[in-house]
């Protein structure tokens, strides 16, 4: 991977100060009582460290480095990689502001990031042990993946079938916008519609842009960043099936991750996985998995997993081979929550914030799905956020509110 200089976050990518704008928006750190940011570190993280060492018959050294790291992360300082870990040096120098400060000091997105690379130096991911390339998250995703509920969404695109051509394409971008809410999504209803099937969660719609950079029968590139594996990777490659066929696009990119992430993020095996559930799939589901199947055989759909997807960093720091990449297609997706946060930067931006001025530095157009589910959000409207803040709800982090954002 093409290196830039590592930076903390309160600095630009050469170590310099920061615009204005951001020295104006503070990163987000876990060190506030009652912050979404501590909840996460503070109960989420342990939580987790339980349900892996639960999930898998790991030996000792596995028990012992999983004790290790919860009283690190719970009561002690942050400590670096291991010398001998492949990647020790990058992370060297992306910590090197932080090793030794309180885990909830350090710049939100950095640390959570860290903590799940360092859940993979105890599980032994990257040893020469047995135990090396196990995915400690993979018990978590496939359960998902074989739950009866996929089996209703998946039923339920029979009846999305015969429904015509821009009705088909807005629902299942609403499908692959909601995630986990596809079953709702997938549906064609009258009358009072749910969160994910209808435009009322949505906080910002730039739909009608995206379909305008994406034409029926413009035959483009586009580029699709993954987020989580399971029940909304599969909505994903649906999406992806529908712009295929209709040649909205003539070939995609589909980036993953490059190991285990963020508890359900996909990696290339998760894509596998989720091929092969719709391939098996009866009705209008598995016809879509023989489709998605040829598409990769041909080329026109292609599994990348760049290293800088796993990186601590905002995209504005992407090396340049992958900017160079993304500078090549018609449009970028950006799915989820934490793909948003590197977009417009870990920070609490004021709301109304330009959309368009915090992407301007992507080599390319962008477009994001983001069901909101941390703190971080630009581009609304006032009288959307006036309405969302006199509302009480916490609209910003219940994962019941979602956007689609498009910079052409």
């Amino acid at each position: 991977m093409t290196k830039k200089t590592p930076h903390n976050s309160d600095e630009g990518a050469e170590g310099g100060p920061r615009p204005a704008a951001e020295q104006d928006a503070p990163v987000i750190r876990s060190n506030e009582p009652g912050s979404f940011a501590r909840g996460v570190l503070a109960k989420r993280h342990p939580a987790l460290i339980q349900q892996v060492r639960d999930a898998f018959p790991y030996g000792p050294r596995q028990h012992e480095a999983l004790d290790a790291l919860l009283d690190e992360i719970t009561s002690g300082v942050i400590e670096p990689l291991a010398s001998s870990e492949p990647d020790h040096g990058q992370w060297l120098a992306w910590g090197r502001r932080h090793f030794g400060r309180s885990w909830f000091d350090a710049p939100f997105l950095w640390a959570e990031s860290y903590f799940y690379r360092r859940l993979l130096s105890a599980t032994e991911y990257f040893s020469t042990s047995p135990w090396q390339g196990v995915d400690p998250f993979a018990p978590f995703k496939r359960a998902e993946l074989r739950g009866t509920a996929v089996d209703e969404e998946l039923r339920a695109l029979d009846a999305l079938a015969d429904a015509p051509a821009e009705e088909r394409a807005t629902t299942l971008l609403r499908a692959s916008l909601w995630g986990n809410r596809a079953d709702l999504g997938f549906r064609i209803t009258e009358g009072d519609a749910a969160p994910g099937a209808a435009t009322d969660g949505l906080v910002a719609d730039d739909s009608g842009v995206l379909w305008q950079i994406l034409p029926a029968g413009a035959g483009a590139t586009v580029a699709v960043v993954a987020d989580n594996a399971g029940r909304e990777l599969v909505p994903d490659l649906i999406l992806i099936d529908h712009l295929l066929l209709h040649r909205h696009a003539e070939r995609i990119v589909l980036h993953v991750k490059p190991h285990p992430y963020y508890v359900s993020d996909a990696m290339t095996a998760d894509v596998i996985d989720c091929l092969r559930r719709l391939v098996a799939a009866p009705g209008e589901a598995g016809v879509i998995g023989g489709r998605l199947w040829d598409a990769m055989a041909t080329g026109r759909l292609e599994i990348r997993a760049h290293p800088f997807f796993c990186a601590p960093l905002p995209y504005e720091d992407m090396p340049e081979d992958l900017r160079e990449e993304l500078a090549a297609v018609a449009l970028t997706i950006l799915k989820g929550d934490l793909n948003y946060r590197r977009l417009v930067g870990d920070r609490m931006w004021d709301a109304t914030t330009s959309f368009a001025d915090r992407t301007a530095y992507f080599p390319g157009a962008v477009a994001a799905f983001r069901t909101l589910k941390s703190d971080v959000v630009v581009g609304l409207e006032q009288r959307t956020l006036d309405a969302l803040e006199q509302s009480g709800a916490a609209w910003r982090t219940s994962g019941t509110h979602g956007l689609v954002q498009v910079r052409p």
